[in-house]
C-alpha cells in the first residue's frame, strides 16, 4: 500500500495490514481508492525513515509492466506492487482510419468539394503517429502517478527491439548485413514466443520446449521468413516431419487455415517497439534523475535464473542488475486505458453522417460516465454489492461494467462514487508464481 505524510510527500510504502490498523486507529485516511493509497495525519518526510524503492518498466506494444520493488545493494529485490498497463494504440488508429475513410468519402460523393490538407503539412522532428504516441504518454503517466504515491530512486527501463530486416529476410545475413541486427541469434525465437503466446500452433501445449517449425518444410522449398515459422513442441514436431501443414492436418482444415492466418501477420507490434522505445527513454530521463537502460535478453535471463514464470510485470521485476528476488505481490492491478471521453457531440453512422446529437452536459446526478463507483441494490436479478465504472444515463438508470458482467438499469439512489473517472479502468488478477508477499 502507498502512504502519503501529512503534506502528501511520499513515505515507504506500507503493508495492507499495517495499512487498516492505522485507518482504524484514525491516524490515517484514505487518499486514493486504486490504486490503494493512504495520507497519514500525524508524521511528515522529516519525521519519518524513507529509504526509497525503484521501478522496473517492461515497454511493449499492447501491454507494458510496471514494478515497484526494494532493491539493497547486493542486487536483491523485494517485489511491493506490480502494475500491467494495456494501451489502446490499436482502437486509436482504427479510429484515425475510419475518420480518413469518412472524410476521403465525403469529398468523393460530389456533397461539397473540400481539398485534401496534407499536402501542404510538415511533420516536425520526433513526430510520432498518435497511436504510438499514446503509448509513450500513458506510460510516462503511470510512471510519474507511482512516482507521486512511492518514493521513486531510481527506473530500470528495458530497451526492447526488434530487427525487422533480420525477420522478413529471404536469407541469412552475413557480414555487414549481419550488423544490422543486434539480436540476430535470439530475436527470431523471442518474436515468434511473442507472436504464439508460448504455445505449440499444432496442440496447443504450454510450458513444455517448443522448436521453430517450417509451416512449408524447407525440404519443398520453404523459406526461413518469419511468415512461415511457428512454434511446435517436439512431438508434434517430429510427427510433422517434411509434410505440409495441410497433409499434417488433414483431418483438422479449421486450425490449419488459422495457423495460416495468424503466420502472416504483419510486424505492426514490432514496429510499434522500435518506434517508441528511443522516444519513452528520454522522456524518462527528462522525468526522473536516475534512469537505467537494460536489454531484453538480460531481463530474460535475470527471469530464468531466478525461476520467475513469463509475465509483464516479473519482467518488469527483473529489467536490469538482478542477484536475487525474494518475495512478490500476490495481485496485479491490471490498468486499461479508456480514454477521458470525447469533445465531439455528434455520433455518426457507417456512411459519416450525423446520426444524434449528444448532450453538453457530462454530469448526470453527480456522476459522470467513467466513474469508478459501488452499487448496493437490494432486490431484482442483480442484488446485492457491485463495483465497477458506471456508463451515465439522463433517465436515473445507470450501467456498470464490472470486472465479470454488465449490470444495466441500476438506479442511481444505489450508487455510491469511490474515484472520479481518470481515463483508465481498474481490475485485478492472480500474479504467476509462488513466492508472494504475505502480508
Amino acid at each position: 500500500m502507498f502512504v502519503l505524510d501529512r503534506h502528501g510527500q511520499p513515505l515507504q510504502p506500507t503493508s495492507p495490514a499495517r495499512a487498516r490498523k492505522l485507518l482504524k486507529a484514525g491516524r490515517a485516511v484514505v487518499a486514493r481508492h486504486t490504486p490503494f493509497v493512504i495520507r497519514l495525519k500525524d508524521r511528515t518526510v522529516a519525521e519519518s525513515v524513507v529509504s526509497g524503492v525503484e521501478l522496473g518498466i517492461d515497454p511493449g506494444s499492447k501491454y507494458t509492466g510496471l514494478a515497484v520493488f526494494a532493491a539493497d545493494g547486493d542486487g536483491v529485490r523485494r517485489g511491493l506492487y506490480h502494475v500491467e498497463l494495456q494501451h489502446r494504440g490499436s482502437q486509436i488508429r482504427d479510429k484515425l482510419t475510419a475518420r480518413a475513410a469518412h472524410r476521403r468519402g465525403r469529398r468523393s460523393r460530389n456533397l461539397r468539394y473540400r481539398a485534401p490538407r496534407f499536402n501542404n503539412r510538415v511533420r516536425p522532428g520526433g513526430w510520432l503517429a498518435p497511436s504510438l504516441r499514446h503509448r509513450v504518454e500513458t506510460t510516462m503517466t503511470w510512471t510519474t502517478r507511482l512516482a507521486r504515491w512511492a518514493p521513486v530512486t531510481a527506473v530500470h527501463v528495458e530497451l526492447a527491439a526488434f530487427d525487422t530486416q533480420l525477420l522478413t529476410s529471404e536469407d541469412t545475413l552475413v557480414g555487414v548485413e549481419y550488423q544490422h541486427g543486434t539480436l540476430a541469434g535470439t530475436e527470431v525465437r523471442e518474436y515468434l514466443l511473442a507472436k504464439w503466446q508460448r504455445r505449440c500452433a499444432y496442440c496447443g501445449a504450454y510450458g513444455v520446449p517448443l522448436n521453430i517449425d517450417h509451416i512449408h518444410p524447407r525440404s519443398r522449398g520453404g523459406s526461413d521468413r518469419i511468415s512461415n515459422l511457428t512454434l511446435a513442441c517436439i512431438p508434434c514436431n517430429h510427427a510433422k516431419g517434411s509434410s505440409s501443414i495441410e497433409e499434417f492436418l488433414r483431418d483438422k482444415p479449421t486450425l490449419a487455415a488459422r495457423i495460416r492466418a495468424q503466420a502472416k501477420k504483419p510486424l505492426r507490434d514490432a514496429a510499434a517497439v522500435n518506434a517508441t522505445r528511443w522516444t519513452l527513454c528520454r522522456a524518462l530521463e527528462s522525468a526522473f534523475p536516475c534512469v537505467r537502460i537494460a536489454t531484453g535478453g538480460r531481463t530474460k535471463w535475470n527471469r530464468q535464473r531466478v525461476g520467475l514464470s513469463k509475465t509483464h510485470t516479473l519482467d518488469a521485476l527483473c529489467v536490469g542488475v538482478l542477484n536475487a528476488v525474494t518475495v512478490h505481490p500476490r495481485r496485479v492491478l491490471i490498468v486499461t486505458a479508456g480514454g477521458r471521453g470525447r469533445y465531439r457531440r455528434t455520433d455518426l453512422d457507417r456512411h459519416g453522417f450525423p446520426r444524434k446529437i449528444n448532450p453538453r452536459s457530462k454530469a448526470v446526478f453527480g456522476f459522470q460516465t467513467g466513474d469508478y463507483a459501488r452499487a448496493v441494490i437490494p432486490t431484482g436479478r442483480y442484488a446485492g454489492t457491485h463495483v465497477g465504472r458506471v456508463a451515465v444515463r439522463t433517465s436515473g438508470r445507470f450501467n456498470m461494467r464490472t470486472r465479470h458482467s454488465l449490470i444495466q438499469g441500476i438506479h442511481h439512489r444505489h450508487v455510491r462514487l469511490l474515484q472520479r473517472a481518470d481515463g483508465y479502468a481498474y481490475a485485478t488478477r492472480e500474479e504467476a508464481g509462488v513466492r508472494w508477499l504475505s502480508r
